[in-house]
């Protein structure tokens, strides 16, 4: 297995040395909550052109999988290209009073865990991997890596910032519960309250691309669309009216479908411009870019297939989402690859493309991309594995899925189910093999005891350490 991926390494940085004259420019974006909400991926009621383009263009993925079915460790995973298990963030970093109405004061806000949680400062991210090639890194978006400022990623390698660096706030005020929570740099700010955040993310992200057109960048783009805003008033979904009466005429604005759909349309539109920009200053071939939601929503599709559960399940439709990527030239257009591939790969493929070295004595759980994306190789995965505390635990192995979860609402009330499914007879998750399959069920778990025993031996790290 080392062997390979060291080979799969070396035949992406050939590809990338003969196909560039000088070091790409790496734009990664991750959309929040979306599922396979989009046309491109056989979704027949939204609107995204732009991401159709990028998959016409490129290559999209339909075995694509997040490391959590739930935003911060799915996100710990991809930005260190570790496990969340074995970089110690595998929990959501958030204050749960909130669930109980109580609103936060300053003060209270500020010894919370929302405030005073995040990645382990030992951790790298593909910012730190990137620096030492010489690129310039920025952040606009929902971090959700913690807002101490030892975890903001102006100390993460990363040159710029402006986003939040918790869970979610109000697309319109910026606020958490009430408190201030969009960063410029390494303090809060209030200059841009009123603006859309999309939008504000959208403006910071193309005046980066113009100010650094010159010399290699990473922009990474995390939107906190189309996830609810958090306020008081439980999760609501916000979206300026012009895209709800440009995009769905006819349709009650209030109906939450309706909204969500809007809001990724935003998010399209805001994507379509940074692509018109790359075009304008010459930099469309020069420029790697990647595009994966975090997990999953309810209701998710995939080719019109619909995926069992959502966000915060352990099944297909939380933690399977849309992957594409385009670097033209380098990857094929049109191309569609069912090859199992996960988040996990993000930073080996950020650093092969770039020519940066991965730093000697880290565990990393993934490998390059860049060669299975361009139809040269198969995928060297064959596993994946999951953990979320008191919710789900699930091993993927080949095409076969084994997952053990609480039925919601009964925990401690009944024991956890287990079930099994050959996901390359049913994706969807229907037909639960676990009593004709005994022994394929006892080789997974047996696999997955195998990853836990590894993820517990590792060095504590992170927030969520096992005393």
């Amino acid at each position: 297995m080392r062997f390979l991926l060291r080979a799969l390494l070396l035949t992406g940085l050939i590809a990338v040395a003969s196909a560039a004259s000088r070091a790409p420019n790496l734009i990664y974006i991750v959309s929040d909550d979306q599922g396979f909400d989009l046309a491109c991926f056989g979704s027949k009621q939204f609107v995204t052109p732009h991401l159709d383009r990028m998959a016409a263009e490129g290559v999209r993925a339909t075995n694509f999988y997040v490391t959590a079915s739930v935003c911060t460790p799915s996100r710990s995973g991809a930005i260190t290209g570790r496990y969340p298990q074995r970089n110690g963030t595998y929990e959501m970093i958030r204050n749960n009073m909130v669930n109980y109405g109580h609103r936060y004061t300053k003060s209270e806000y500020a010894i919370s865990p929302e405030m005073t949680l995040g990645l382990d400062v030992r951790e790298l991210t593909f910012g730190d991997v990137l620096r030492t090639a010489g690129y310039r890194n920025a952040c606009f978006g929902k971090w959700d890596m913690g807002q101490a400022r030892r975890f903001l990623p102006l100390q993460r390698g990363f040159d710029v910032f402006v986003g939040h660096g918790n869970n979610g706030i109000d697309f319109y005020t910026h606020e958490r519960y009430g408190a201030p929570s969009m960063f410029r740099g390494n303090r809060l700010s209030l200059d841009d309250k009123g603006t859309y955040s999309t939008d504000l993310f959208r403006r910071e992200a193309l005046a980066f691309i113009r100010e650094n057109r010159t010399r290699p960048f990473c922009l990474y783009l995390p939107f906190n669309a189309p996830h609810g805003a958090s306020n008081l008033e439980k999760d609501s979904v916000q979206v300026p009216a012009h895209y709800l009466a440009k995009y769905y005429p006819g349709r009650s604005h209030t109906d939450r479908e309706v909204i969500y759909a809007g809001m990724i349309s935003a998010m399209d539109e805001a994507i379509g411009e940074i692509f018109a920009t790359l075009r304008e200053l010459g930099l469309d071939r020069d420029t790697l870019v990647l595009f994966h939601a975090d997990n999953g929503r309810n209701g998710a599709r995939i080719d019109d297939i619909r995926l069992r559960g959502g966000k915060g399940s352990g099944f297909e439709g939380g933690l399977r989402v849309p992957f594409i990527a385009r670097w033209p030239g380098v990857i094929p257009a049109g191309r569609t690859t069912h090859e199992f591939i996960t988040a996990l790969e993000i930073l080996p493929t950020l650093a092969a493309a770039a020519g940066a070295a991965l730093p000697s004595g880290v565990k990393y759980d993934g490998f390059n991309l860049l060669p299975v994306l361009q139809g040269k190789t198969p995928s060297p995965r064959r596993e994946m594995f999951w953990d979320f505390p008191d919710a789900y635990q699930a091993a993927r192995v080949d095409h076969w899925k084994w997952v053990s979860y609480t039925p919601r609402g009964r925990r401690g009330e009944v024991p956890d189910k287990e079930e099994l499914y050959d996901l390359a007879a049913d994706p969807g998750e229907e037909k639960n093999l676990a009593a004709a399959q005994p022994q394929k069920m006892a080789d997974l778990k047996k696999r997955f005891a195998a990853w836990q025993a590894e993820m517990e031996a590792a060095e504590p790290r992170g927030p969520f350490r096992n005393f």
